[in-house]
């Protein structure tokens, strides 16, 4: 039976070449889509799957990771203070305005970094050395930005705010679809940056009968003229009445995150800590579930399913009506409805597979094409391919099946018509 469902699909060259290449467009349109949700998803938590800390502290007011609240550094002191913490960093991560020597101002997302630190650092450095972040006013940008931060080369210096950002390096795997630019610095250069023409205070209290600090952090902006843009003096040291994002964490050998989690909130105020996995699923979730873009990638997918099931169907369907005649004759011969199913099934499985193969290998091309030159946009995991294989196979035997009720209602006699 398996020879007979080959004879069918390779009597006629032409009709099966056309017949895959119909699986083909339906295949590689449902990978694509899957592919550009999957990117999606995976780029808004770059930043968050690029660092090597077990536990993000944040304020307790987050939504996802682009929208929250800072927390004073003292928390970040204290952090390090608390028992079952080896390491504690800080992260910044703000919005900013970019301001490139020729052409148009640009918003960029600043993150401010320890360059000698463990727990966030780029994935990799294409050009330059993170040790130059260091020095004042030194930036990194990602290579798929250069164009929309207007940058042609390391060395240019431009303006971020209200002070000078030489651009000292370049890296790759900190693009974000949703995001502006990701500007990297140091986290004293980061401080300066968000601080430049104004002042921060941090005023503390204790309330009657509490044990815990209230702090509240005040910005004013200078007055007009006190800052100097063209010779800005050194970013100072951070200190406990600046801000910062995030904390990153990493426990002490044989310390339960859990265990950590619960103490850290205890001991800090205002903050909520979460593991690595449960702050990449809550802005995953964000972006997917309350914007209208993951609604729209997400439908995107459903109707490349769709359409892509109406195309195998219409192309198997076909394909036994010309046929018709010949399951006439096996009918009339004896031949039993299973052993019908099984060479139209078995005819399925293979336009499936002939037109798996090759739209996987087109699409993977594709991906690593506009992957190399526009950063993470279309992702084709391991698993997104299994499962794409999978939909592929269902497509092709939702379609069968739809065939063989055609077949059920083909009278023998068919084979004795003129």
């Amino acid at each position: 039976m398996v020879s007979l469902a080959r004879k069918n699909l390779l009597e006629d060259i032409p009709r099966f070449i056309v017949a895959q290449a119909g699986i083909l467009f339906a295949v590689s349109l449902v990978t694509l889509q899957t592919g550009i949700f999957t990117g999606f998803s995976f780029s808004t938590v770059a930043l968050i799957d690029n660092a090597s800390a077990a536990l993000w502290v944040s304020s307790d007011s987050l939504v996802q990771l682009e929208l929250t609240l800072p927390i004073p550094v003292s928390e970040l002191i204290k952090a390090r203070q608390v028992s079952g913490v080896d390491r504690a960093e800080g992260l910044l991560f703000s919005g900013v305005q970019w301001y490139p020597p020729e052409g148009q101002m640009a918003r960029a997302r600043i993150v401010g970094f320890n360059p000698n630190g463990q727990l966030y650092r780029p994935p990799k450095v294409l050009k330059g050395d993170l040790e130059t972040l260091r020095d004042p006013y030194t930036v990194m940008i990602d290579r798929t930005d250069k164009d929309s931060l207007n940058v042609e080369k390391t060395g240019i210096e431009a303006q971020m705010n209200a002070l000078p950002a030489k651009v000292v390096g370049i890296t790759e795997g900190n693009a974000s679809m949703i995001s502006n630019p990701f500007v990297l610095t140091s986290l004293q250069n980061a401080t300066a940056y968000l601080q430049a023409g104004g002042k921060s205070q941090l005023n503390c209290s204790l309330p009657q009968g509490s044990s815990q600090l209230e702090c509240i952090n005040r910005f004013q902006p200078a007055e007009e003229g006190e800052q100097d843009i063209q010779s800005p003096s050194d970013p100072r040291e951070v200190v406990a009445s600046d801000v910062i994002t995030f904390i990153l964490v990493k426990p002490e050998v044989g310390v339960e995150l859990s265990t950590l989690k619960e103490r850290l909130e205890q001991e800090l105020n205002q903050v909520t800590v979460y593991t690595q996995k449960e702050l990449s699923q809550k802005t995953q979730n964000y972006w997917q579930q309350r914007t209208g873009i993951g609604f729209i990638l997400g439908l995107g997918t459903v109707v490349g399913i769709i359409v892509g099931t109406v195309v195998v169907s219409q192309i198997l369907y076909s394909s036994v009506s010309d046929h018709l005649k010949e399951f006439g004759t096996l009918k009339a011969m004896g031949a039993s409805a299973e052993m019908i199913y099984r060479v139209i099934i078995e005819q399925a499985l293979w336009m499936a597979i002939l037109g798996y193969l090759p739209a996987m290998m087109i699409c993977l091309g594709l991906a690593r094409l506009i992957n190399s030159n526009q950063g993470t946009l279309l992702v084709i995991t391991p698993e997104s391919a299994i499962a794409i294989f999978i939909i592929t196979i269902i497509m092709c035997i939702g379609s069968a099946i739809v065939a063989i009720q055609k077949v059920n209602r083909v009278d023998p006699a068919i084979v004795f018509k003129a």
